[in-house]
């Protein structure tokens, strides 16, 4: 079995994203255990400078690799990250298990994204699409995606 940590900035403020988490988040029960983490939100002036921009950033991607667990394989959500097809992501999630990878750490960013830190202690960098996506709705795809890989990897059925 394999322990998926999902690492992010922010709640889920909408109820229906909640209620979708909780629906994936048990779903996956039955493959490893599941662990939200959500970090602070770092404050944003109204009208930020580049340099308020960064410190959020930093502080975010700080926040994120703090709560990182020991041993975990760091997974970073980027936009320039590798994309793979569904099978492929399956065959990643069972590669890193036969390997004996226990521990998958997750990091999905806040609304400015993550880090360089955040992304340099990553071992993969990890992308859904060249398109950017709310941080919210980025927890919701992941949560499916590694369901779906789950099932894929395990030869059950799942709509295609």
């Amino acid at each position: 079995m394999t322990n998926i940590d999902i690492l992010c900035v922010g709640t889920l403020k909408e109820k229906y994203w909640r209620e979708a988490e909780a629906e994936y988040v048990k779903r996956l029960s039955a493959y490893g255990k599941i662990g939200i983490v959500q970090v602070k939100e770092t404050p944003l002036p109204a009208n930020p400078s580049p340099a308020n921009e960064e410190a959020v950033v930093r502080a975010e991607g700080k926040a994120l690799l703090n709560a990182v667990g020991k041993r975990s394989f760091v997974v970073a959500l980027d936009s320039r990250g590798e994309q793979f097809s569904s099978e492929a992501f399956a065959e990643k999630l069972r590669s890193l298990a036969v390997g004996g990878v226990s521990r998958i750490a997750f990091l999905i960013g806040g609304s400015l994204g993550l880090s360089d830190e955040a992304r340099g202690a990553a071992r993969l960098q990890l992308s859904f699409s060249k398109m950017t996506f709310p941080h919210q709705m980025m927890r919701i795809v992941l949560l499916e995606q590694i369901y779906r890989g789950f099932r894929i990897a395990n030869r059950e059925a799942y709509h295609k």
